[in-house]
């Protein structure tokens, strides 16, 4: 195996879910790429606080408003820590990577762009990092360009020239393709973009829950990342960003919080962060996620990657087994994260994973917010399995077993169509 597996079944006992059932079968969950599960502390401290700590934040004068400010503030830095970022204050709490980059687009983008000035993107994007750049481009007259890709589905790097050019003013890639699991060269994009005096803007809900991230050795000028996929609640996110472009930005949201000063017909905004962190935020979903980017920590992102890399290795060679199988992305595990995406041929992907929910197997299946790498594929979609640090080789081995059932169901023959 190209890498080295945690004891998967001593962190399994962490994440009460996995021990259910579902529809009569132990639960094989491989969709974390669509939300990991929590650990039983994250849900605990989630908890604690509406228990023990519930009250708002910079707002009471009491000691329970303290100690949740304290705890907020403090998850702010533990963030930064976990990102490379040397600054705090740069880090924003928003909902998730989708409000993230939206943030970036209206307060930024809306802005700053001119007619003609172009956007590079690529179709290989999540919806998230695609659609807030055509609403910019719409309003302000800018034009969406797209980094060609491979066969394999990676960034054609060698092609880059020829849409990079002194008129683009941003460049947004993702650091890991949520359809297919590349994991992009980004730094080089980023320089190059930086080259042409364009923004670097780097979707990385994939990215910070599977690999080692330092957005100050990136260079990039932005980094957005979602809680629920790191083993942290739902509707928390963040984005971190360079300090010299958001003191420059519009507020995203008015209202209390993001105020320094309010007049009956003018306001001056808050100082970073709070600029950006307008009404009451999730707190206790911020505070949980302390615990979730600390249970991540102790673990380690690069032993988390490499125990991805062996299950990753595993599962091609098992399923590039199966009679019919199509299997989406790049052979080159270097360039590679926890997912994959496939197809029988002759079924349709939702058929797939209704079976598959059947035996207890959970993936996604569909266009996993990829439309547009889905039709340039020809397809409506595929079905993924995404793996994390709580899955093994006893994961895969249950898929292609289930697989076995769909390939029966549909009297598929033995040899490879």
């Amino acid at each position: 195996m190209a890498g080295k597996l945690l004891d998967y079944g001593k962190i399994r006992e962490d994440f009460p879910i996995l021990s259910t059932k579902m529809n009569g079968k132990p639960l094989v969950f491989l969709d974390s790429a669509a939300s990991s599960q929590k650990p039983r502390r994250v849900i605990e401290a989630f908890e604690d606080y509406y228990r023990c700590r519930n009250a708002n934040i910079h707002r009471g004068a009491y000691r329970l408003s303290y100690e949740a400010t304290d705890l907020y503030d403090r998850t702010r830095a533990r963030l930064a820590k976990f990102l490379g970022a040397s600054d705090p204050e740069t880090v924003i709490f928003t909902r998730n990577t989708t409000e993230s980059l939206n943030l970036v687009a209206y307060s930024w983008a809306m802005n700053e762009l001119k007619p003609g000035d172009e956007i590079l993107v690529s179709e290989l994007e999540h919806h998230s990092n695609l659609v807030p750049w055509m609403m910019a481009a719409k309003k302000t007259g800018a034009v969406l360009r797209h980094i060609p890709l491979t066969e394999d589905a990676r960034y054609d790097l060698n092609r880059l020239d020829e849409v990079l050019s002194d008129r683009t003013k941003i460049v947004a890639v993702a650091h890991m393709s949520n359809a297919v699991g590349t994991i992009h060269d980004i730094k080089s994009i980023g320089k190059r973009a930086h080259e042409k005096g364009a923004i670097f803007v780097v979707d990385g809900a994939q990215g910070a829950c599977h690999n080692a991230v330092n957005v100050e050795d990136l260079d990039c000028d932005f980094y957005a990342i979602s809680a629920h996929k790191m083993l942290g609640p739902t509707g928390v996110g963040a984005l971190y960003g360079r300090r010299s472009i958001l003191e420059t930005m519009e507020p995203f949201l008015g209202g209390g919080d993001m105020i320094l000063t309010v007049s009956k017909d003018s306001f001056k905004p808050a100082p970073l962060p709070m600029k950006f962190e307008a009404g009451t935020p999730n707190i206790a979903g911020v505070v949980a996620f302390a615990v979730a980017l600390e249970y991540l920590s102790q673990v380690g992102l690069d032993n988390i990657h490499a125990h991805e890399m062996a299950l990753i290795e595993y599962g091609l060679s098992e399923l590039g087994k199966v009679p019919g199988i199509r299997l989406f992305g790049t052979n080159d595990l270097d360039h590679r994260g926890g997912v994959i995406s496939f197809l029988l041929e002759g079924v349709h992907p939702h058929d797939i994973g209704s079976i598959l929910d059947e035996e207890g197997v959970a993936v996604r299946a569909g266009h996993h917010c990829c439309e547009p790498f889905m039709k340039k594929e020809g397809i409506s979609g595929t079905v993924r399995a995404s793996f994390y640090l709580y899955n093994g080789p006893d994961d895969v081995d249950a898929l292609v077993r289930s697989l076995q059932k769909v390939r029966d169901i549909f009297k598929m023959p033995v040899k490879n169509l």
